[in-house]
C-alpha cells in the first residue's frame, strides 16, 4: 500500500513540474514579445517625433509663403507682375554685342582603382587578363 501512495505522490510532482515548466516557458516567451515590442514602440514614437518636427515645419513654410509680404514678393521678383503706379524696366542689351558662350564641361578620364595603380608601377605592358577585359594599357597616373 505504501507504494501506491509513494506512485501517486511521484505522479504528482512529475505532473506539477511539467505544468511549472510549461509556465517559464510561456513566461519566457512573453517577455521575449516584451522587449521585442518595447523596442518597437521607442523606435515608432522616434519616428512619430520626427514626423510632428516635420509637420510643424511645413505649416509655418505653408504660413510664410501664404502670407501677403511672401505673395507680392514673389509677384514681384519671379512673376513678372507690378502694382498699380509701377512701371517696369526691361533692361536691354547692348545692339551687336554677343552673349557669352557657354562654357563646356572637359570630361575627366575616370580614376584608376588601387590595384591597377599598383599594377602599372610594376609592370609596363599589360598583363594577359587586362587584354580580356578589353583594356590595352593600364591607364596612367594622373
Amino acid at each position: 500500500m505504501k507504494r501506491s501512495w509513494l506512485s501517486w505522490k511521484y505522479a504528482l510532482i512529475v505532473i506539477g513540474l511539467g505544468v511549472l515548466t510549461l509556465l517559464v516557458m510561456d513566461f519566457n516567451n512573453r517577455m521575449a514579445d516584451l522587449r521585442r515590442l518595447s523596442g518597437k514602440s521607442l523606435e515608432v514614437a522616434g519616428e512619430a517625433t520626427q514626423l510632428r518636427e516635420t509637420e510643424m515645419t511645413l505649416e509655418t513654410q505653408i504660413a510664410e509663403a501664404t502670407s501677403i509680404p511672401a505673395v507680392q514678393n514673389w509677384a514681384h521678383q519671379e512673376g513678372r507682375q507690378v502694382q498699380e503706379g509701377e512701371v517696369i524696366v526691361v533692361p536691354i542689351g547692348q545692339s551687336g554685342s554677343a552673349p557669352e558662350p557657354t562654357p563646356v564641361p572637359t570630361q575627366v578620364a575616370p580614376p584608376n582603382s588601387n590595384w591597377e595603380t599598383w599594377l602599372s608601377l610594376f609592370i609596363d605592358s599589360p598583363p594577359a587578363f587586362l587584354e580580356k577585359l578589353g583594356q590595352t594599357t593600364p591607364t596612367p597616373l594622373p
